[in-house]
């Protein structure tokens, strides 16, 4: 397969998205996302072994890249709900292509 250009602009491009995705963690958290909104213990629990200051940390650079949102309820105690935006839903579709590489590829 021949690349798309050879200006850089696309390593850019691939450069700037695999800042937002590629963290440790990162897929796994939208993949959770993906079947609908979830709270942080929703979270924690469904990704064995993540402690609770990374997820904290992956939820905050997703959310100030406008991939999921954060909605805070006005409750006691306080309630606070993570989901994807229509940015991070147009990744749906490069996640399902990246595992059926790994499903044929990877072994």
């Amino acid at each position: 397969m021949d690349k798309c250009c050879t200006c850089g602009k696309c390593s850019a491009a691939i450069k700037n998205t695999l800042s937002i995705i590629g963290s440790k963690w990162t897929f796994l958290i939208l993949w959770n996302l993906y079947d609908g909104t979830k709270r942080f213990s929703q979270l924690q629990r469904s990704l064995q072994g993540i402690s609770p200051k990374t997820l904290s940390l992956r939820l905050h650079e997703l959310e100030n890249n406008g991939v999921i949102t954060k909605t805070v309820y006005p409750e006691v105690p306080p309630r606070v709900e993570y989901s994807m935006t229509d940015k991070g839903n147009n990744l749906r579709a490069i996640f399902v292509e990246l595992i059926k590489w790994s499903n044929n590829c990877v072994k």
